[in-house]
């Protein structure tokens, strides 16, 4: 955590929006003559853009944007260019390490506005779409078409924002991240020109992958503004199930053994018994209160019903119950509805509190070690700390349920988030799977990858000189 979001953390979710704005009349005239009432300076307006599901203190923009267009977002961004004005994207505000928090004011462009699905091209298995549609819409868009979007990172996001934070989820362990998925971008630059990254086809080796640059920079170097995904058949049969487990390590020893036999699992996620507890009265559902694996399987009905077998025999042996069913539609929404509340629920563990959710990965073959070792750490705390994860592909979660009126217990979960990251990174792991480093694990990143960052920071020099690209979030620049 850097400095400034360590002193404030205590006041997170408490401190007031500056109703003053410092952008200049200047800028705030051009900005309006750009783009009329979508052009905003108003108090309640700017403090609802400084706030993200985090823990790190909100802090204000001095205006928000609500562009219809690409080209809008490139003239918005000019403008400020002229000016030295920060630019900070906003898509849905699920961030959770403070990605979008406008730490040096400035302009919010709000992307929810361009939500038009600009083409989808059936027989290519691709689509392109506004940076402002959720992947909700996307989907419900597709159905009837046979199709879907897999990448679920829980939250209904906006798709620009899932690109922006190489957003994963619970289908990653069969379909991969957003880096895996998206085919091509559409950015404005920092100086305010419109690019496209690169083409609709499926490989291609003409030039720098630009595309992978800007997936996962968090609106550090450009705005994205339409993105160009991979597309999917819809499965011909889906099963889903969960399975409870005697111990923690039973339940991870079971995905590992079943991800090293190469049982294509579509999704498969662990819920410690913490949060299986805080999802049942969240939830009002009535799973046994043990370490639990949801799985769901995805192919031809031969092909599922081999891998329910498979998956069947490896729980056993770990000490695993029997597997309960959800085959229908309704049926599969309920139980994902549930995992995907995890967080709200682990909330409601304390009435009041504040949620400090943090992630790291490990290559499976560690990972029952680095879960393991974890939750001895976290059983010394006081501070109801449930787990869960994608544990498919190495990575899982930590919620600390925090009271925000404690600054011990802020330092505390502090202390234990370290000891986390250092151990994954120990084990050649990473300081977060699918979070994005944002405020909260700038340290993180460094002592990951050393003097690689500083690569980055020429990188991001030589796109954004002015440094005026959501600045202050992955590294600190001199």
């Amino acid at each position: 955590m850097n400095a400034s979001a360590e002193s404030s953390a205590r006041s997170a979710v408490t401190q007031p929006a500056s109703p003053e704005s410092e952008l200049s009349a200047a800028t705030a005239a051009e900005l309006a003559a750009l783009l009329g009432d979508r052009f905003t300076q108003s108090p309640a307006v700017r403090a609802q853009h400084g706030k993200n599901e985090t823990y790190h203190a909100a802090r204000s923009p001095d205006a928000v944007a609500f562009p219809q267009s690409t080209e809008e977002v490139a003239g918005a961004v000019r403008i400020c260019a002229r000016h030295g004005v920060p630019v900070i994207a906003y898509g849905a505000g699920t961030s959770l390490e403070g990605n979008i928090t406008p730490v040096r004011g400035g302009l919010t462009i709000d992307l929810t506005g361009m939500n038009r699905i600009v083409a989808v091209n059936e027989a290519d298995l691709d689509g392109t779409v506004e940076a402002g549609v959720t992947r909700e819409d996307l989907n419900l868009h597709l159905r009837d078409k046979g199709l879907f979007f897999p990448i679920d990172p829980g939250a209904n996001a906006t798709i620009g924002g899932m690109a922006s934070t190489r957003a994963s989820g619970t289908n990653a362990v069969r379909y991969g991240t957003m880096r895996e998925n998206v085919l091509a971008l559409k950015v404005v630059t920092a100086d305010g020109r419109i690019i496209t990254t690169a083409r609709r086809a499926r490989k291609s080796a003409a030039g720098y992958d630009l595309t992978r640059l800007f997936v996962g920079a968090e609106g550090t170097l450009g705005i994205i503004t339409e993105v160009t995904l991979r597309l999917y058949g819809i499965p011909e049969t889906i099963s889903a199930a969960v399975c409870a487990f005697d111990s923690l390590g039973g339940a991870v020893d079971t995905v590992v053994q079943a991800i090293q036999l190469g049982v294509p699992i579509a999704r498969v996620e662990l819920l410690d018994e913490v949060q299986i507890d805080a999802v049942n009265r969240w939830a009002k559902t009535d799973l046994a209160c043990k370490p639990t694996l949801f799985f769901e399987f995805h192919g031809s009905e031969g092909h599922v019903a081999e891998q329910v077998d498979i998956i069947r025999a490896i729980s056993a042996d770990h000490g695993g119950g029997d597997l309960d069913w959800a085959t229908s539609t309704e049926e599969r929404n309920r139980l994902w509805k549930a995992r995907h509340q995890a967080y709200y629920a682990a909330l409601a563990l304390r009435p009041g509190a504040t949620g400090w959710s943090t992630d790291v990965c490990v290559p499976i073959s560690r990972l029952a070690d680095c879960i393991l070792e974890t939750r001895a750490d976290l059983a010394q705390s006081a501070i109801p700390t449930p787990i869960l994860g994608h544990v498919g592909d190495g990575n899982f979660h930590v919620i600390f349920v925090v009271d925000p009126e404690r600054p011990e217990e802020f330092a505390e979960a502090k202390r234990l988030n370290a000891r986390m990251v250092d151990r994954a990174l120990a084990m050649g792991g990473t300081c977060t799977g699918e979070h994005g480093i944002g405020l909260g694990k700038i340290d993180a990143l460094e002592a990951e990858l050393g003097e690689t960052v500083d690569l980055m920071r020429a990188v991001k020099a030589a796109l954004d000189p002015q440094n005026i690209m959501n600045p202050g979030k992955i590294f600190r620049q001199p």
